[in-house]
């Protein structure tokens, strides 16, 4: 009874039977650093409400009974008296976990229909930013969008790792030494029950080749490449320049001299260590080009590279996801109108001009804009008219930075439908590798 009950207070319980494993619990938990997301989890569920009402799935009284405990917990909050309790297994948990307890049952509707992942992604979908290109501004994207241009390539990783694994998991026991064994050594069987999925076609190119430590040595340089890029933008989104994202105090550092420093340490690390296990690759590689056939006891230098890349890896990855859980991000106003050039060019288009012809009459304007040191969104409609009749005074729609990010609806977009669209692929991509 008492595990159902514990259980039966999570979001996703019924189905379980039995305590979490206690380190398993602590590691799955993230209250510790997303509870900073209260105030957006309670403005979500407050709009939910309203939508359940509409919809006949909760009363007008269960509706104003639940925006009401949810304003209490709201002023908990902000008051900083909220108790998190040791079962509060996120931010979502711990407000509805209050809300029970303020409202009872009533309480339990709120969840109708919703998950915790439309609930987190809510939070940074709307979040615009500058995309860039040659480490300059280019266009409006969606803070959204950045993450998910690192999520596809840490996909494509775990892709090919499955792809090698399923490549190299080749037999060689039986081989002997290079001739292959004399004995009636039954290496089907051996295959069966050491779980490989063949056997090694040639005895002495089985026991002289490393291509399975290599083929893991490239993929954890690929691999650690995209997490050192992603590393590199973050590096630079987090200081005082660029000020996008705060990194959490745990994965930062200070200086002995210098108080007011918080440095990425961790960002820098995992750079860092992209070019160790790019080291190794090479390192390796070096060693088996000066090899004649069959096995040389240089070989035997497979093992330390091959366990500290692995070992490497292992590690940043962690790092990296504790990096990315507690991220903040801040509320970016580092967009300009000069961002919008291209959608001056798209605004032509729209009206019938070639957009070789419309990419010179918005640079032209840009130029104009440059020349006077005001912003472009500051050229009057008479100033950008003397640039081009054809901008009308319909051209200040231009000037809207949700809009210029809502026009790329095409897949893989920066829209939010596109995004959305992608979240959903990376989602679905998710539940296949689980399964």
């Amino acid at each position: 009874v008492k595990s159902e009950t514990i259980h039966g207070s999570k979001l996703w319980g019924g189905r379980f039977v039995g305590d979490t494993d206690p380190v398993m619990e602590k590691f799955n938990a993230s209250i510790a650093y997303d509870q900073r997301m209260w105030d957006a989890d309670i403005r979500g569920s407050k709009a939910y409400v309203k939508a359940l009402e509409k919809a006949k799935l909760v009363t007008a009284d269960e509706m104003n009974q639940i925006l009401q405990g949810l304003d209490q917990i709201s002023d908990e909050w902000s008051k900083g008296v909220f108790v998190v309790k040791p079962g509060d297994e996120d931010i979502h948990t711990a407000n509805e976990r209050r809300l029970k307890e303020l409202i009872d049952a009533p309480a339990g509707k709120l969840h109708t229909g919703r998950s915790r992942n439309d609930q987190v992604c809510l939070y940074k979908i709307d979040v615009l930013c500058p995309g860039y290109t040659h480490m300059q501004r280019a266009q409006p994207i969606r803070w959204s969008h950045w993450i998910l241009s690192h999520a596809v390539a840490l996909s494509r990783d775990v892709d090919q790792l499955q792809e090698i694994k399923k490549r190299v998991n080749v037999l060689p026991l039986g081989s002997g030494a290079i001739a292959g064994t004399p004995f009636d050594i039954d290496r089907e069987l051996l295959r069966k029950e050491l779980g490989f999925d063949d056997i090694s076609l040639n005895s002495m190119d089985a026991t002289g080749q490393r291509d399975f430590v290599v083929e893991f040595l490239f993929w954890a340089s690929l691999c650690l490449t995209h997490l050192s890029k992603m590393a590199e933008d973050l590096m630079l989104y987090s200081t005082k320049e660029f000020s996008f994202v705060t990194l959490s105090d745990a994965y930062s550092t200070g200086s002995s001299l210098m108080p007011q420093k918080k440095n990425a340490d961790s960002l820098e690390l995992i750079r860092s260590k992209a070019g160790r296990v790019f080291g190794r690759c090479a390192g390796f590689m070096m060693t088996l080009k000066g090899l004649p056939s069959s096995y040389n006891k240089d070989l035997q230098e497979d093992k330390e590279a091959m366990f500290d890349c692995y070992d490497t890896v292992h590690a940043v990855l962690q790092v990296t996801t504790g990096v990315m859980s507690t991220l903040k991000v801040r509320d970016l106003t580092a967009l300009s109108p000069d961002m919008l050039a291209t959608d001056l060019a798209y605004y032509l288009v729209r009206k019938g001009v070639p957009f070789r012809e419309a990419h010179g009459i918005s640079g032209k304007a840009v130029f104009t804009a440059e020349s006077r040191n005001i912003a472009l969104n500051q050229l009057t409609v008479e100033d950008l008219s003397a640039v081009s009749p054809q901008f009308e005074s319909d051209v200040s729609s231009v000037w809207d930075y949700r809009s210029s990010v809502e026009q790329y609806t095409a897949p893989g977009g920066t829209a939010k439908s596109s995004v959305a669209a992608q979240v959903e692929h990376m989602r679905t991509w998710l539940k296949k590798l689980e399964q």
